[in-house]
């Protein structure tokens, strides 16, 4: 396995759930901080310093706790309070997005940006060659769009509800677009909405970590037959430079710098208010270590990230990218991301394949009701809860089965006072009652054959989700359905499945499952089965 796929699995697996990992040690503690340790709430992409924090230990005597979260469910934590006394920091790519909440800025007490890598543009080198932007010729966010709305350029990127990349490159390309020289106003927004509506009519693309997209990218470009093509990437610059490197494409992509700017992470580890003496004197050992040359070359050569040390950045050469401005208020940023799924973005079509077997009874079937009631707008009041309902323009479809393939339910969510639909689909759940078997893999058949009866598949954001909590024991089984995907057409067979390990069901053949579809598995035995549907949302 290459280095940048087996990052890209170590950090899709890192999201699946808060799963700690502690260099040294065997994980963080609630209460009261320990001098000489230091547990850090960060997102998946800071996986790939672990061998350095690992050595931090013993070099500095600091020992550090990780726990990996999501950009915006990590700034949920901090802003409600949910990380006292459980933890001493935080790292996220960015503390934009926190710092725009509300009491986000005052919860943290000290933060050291330790690495940097602006979002950019990969480009196949022939598409590329096509659009004229090969030998560094000057490109803009303009360009870019124009290519995506004319349909010369299809692109992936990353859920900007879920990732950082995917929200920086949103804010990226609404700022460059407006052209204000200023932080983003919702009126700047609403004046390039039909530019950024252009720009994402050539998304092909979407995931919920770097990580993911990037692996899913090469999936895509390795495969043949393929309904659709992407050539091009929104990532960071150090996920396209690591891509480059493997050796997995069949094509390198030339990286394209956008003269009007980018927006870049640059990796502030962030010390929490309310850490104690000794906790803080540890932290600030740890950044010095970080930023010390040594450490600043190793991560350089080793993932790519631009380094924040004076003397390492005079050895190294990285283009010259000018910085767009941030939105100064909480509300434009929310309400640019509003804008992406509800309105700019093509639709989404998810189709829900939900086990009423007689396992399902009692506490089972409620946490199915609770987890869909989220998708139908019961939690706006969090951070993330606000982005994880179903979107303007989205079809959605309620498959049930036991032993037997129950009858479907589709509903169409409309752009304008959803509120009536997702009732509807609530409703839907909650007349649900658990029987029977469990014919998971012939009411997944019937949900490819619906889609297969759908002529605007390839223009949607589609995937499927099984969620079955034991032994398939009626219908297909899960070769006789490999036989069956086989003979699907190209872009059906680019649909991805997330399946959802719950209760009795079988984890191998659930990720064989997600590996045969392009699709990921999300494990909801520990963690709630409305924890599992939130994340998948970040993929839809």
């Amino acid at each position: 396995m290459s280095r940048v796929r087996a990052w890209a699995a170590a950090a899709a697996a890192a999201v699946v759930a808060l799963s700690g990992c502690t260099p040294g040690a065997e994980g963080p503690s609630a209460g009261p901080g320990v001098a000489g340790e230091l547990r850090v709430l960060a997102g998946s992409e800071i996986r790939d310093l672990e061998p350095i924090l690992e050595r931090a230990a013993d070099e500095v005597g600091v020992t550090v706790h990780l726990d990996y979260t999501g950009t915006l469910e990590g700034v949920e934590e901090v802003v409600s309070g949910r990380t006292d006394d459980r933890y001493d920091a935080v790292w996220f790519s960015s503390n934009r997005y926190l710092n725009l909440q509300p009491g986000g800025a005052e919860a943290v007490a000290e933060e050291t940006p330790v690495m940097a890598s602006p979002v950019v543009l990969g480009v196949t080198e022939s598409a590329a060659a096509d659009l004229g932007w090969a030998g560094g010729a000057e490109v803009t966010w303009g360009d870019i769009a124009e290519a995506a709305s004319s349909g010369d350029l299809a692109f992936g990127m990353t859920n900007p509800a879920a990732s950082n990349s995917g929200f920086s490159a949103l804010v990226g390309v609404a700022s460059a677009l407006a052209d204000t020289g200023s932080a983003l106003r919702q009126e700047d927004v609403e004046a390039v909405a039909p530019q950024l509506r252009a720009f994402f009519s050539g998304q092909e693309l979407t995931a919920g970590s770097s990580g993911w997209l990037a692996d899913a990218y090469i999936r895509r470009a390795g495969a043949e037959g393929s309904g659709a093509r992407v050539d091009a990437l929104i990532n960071y610059e150090s996920v396209l430079l690591s891509l480059n490197e493997s050796g997995d494409l069949p094509e390198p992509l030339t990286l394209i710098h956008p003269a009007d700017g980018a927006v870049t992470a640059d990796y502030p580890l962030s010390l929490l208010a309310g850490a104690d003496e000794g906790v803080a004197e540890g932290y600030g050992r740890l950044v010095d270590h970080l930023l010390s040359a040594e450490v600043q070359r190793e991560i350089t050569d080793t993932t790519h990230r631009r380094p924040l040390s004076a003397e390492v950045s005079a050895e190294v050469e990285f283009p010259q990218v000018a910085e767009l401005p941030f939105p100064a208020r909480e509300e434009v940023a929310t309400g640019l991301v509003r804008s992406y799924f509800d309105e700019l973005r093509r639709p989404a079509r998810t189709v829900y394949v939900l086990d009423l077997s007689g396992s399902m009874a009692g506490d089972r079937i409620a946490g199915m009701r609770t987890a869909m009631g989220t998708l139908t707008g019961g939690d706006t009041s969090s951070v993330s809860g606000r982005f994880q309902r179903f979107y303007g323009r989205e079809r959605v479809t309620l498959l049930p089965f036991d032993g037997t393939v129950r009858p479907a339910e589709t509903f169409e969510v409309p752009e304008e006072d959803p509120g009536p639909v997702l009732d509807d689909i609530q409703a839907a759940v909650e007349a649900m009652e658990p029987a029977g078997d469990t014919a998971a893999y012939s009411a997944l058949d019937e949900a490819f054959e619906r889609l297969r009866g759908e002529d605007d598949v390839a223009d949607r954001f589609t995937s499927v989700v099984l969620m079955t909590d034991g032994e398939v024991n009626a219908g297909l089984t899960l070769e006789e359905f490999r036989a069956e995907h086989a003979g699907l057409p190209a872009e059906l067979r680019e649909v991805p499945v997330f399946p959802v390990v719950f209760g009795e069901s079988d984890p191998a053949e659930l990720e064989e499952l997600a590996e045969l579809t392009g699709g990921r598995a999300f494990d909801a035995r520990e963690d709630s089965l409305d924890q599992a549907f939130r994340e998948i949302r970040g993929y839809q």
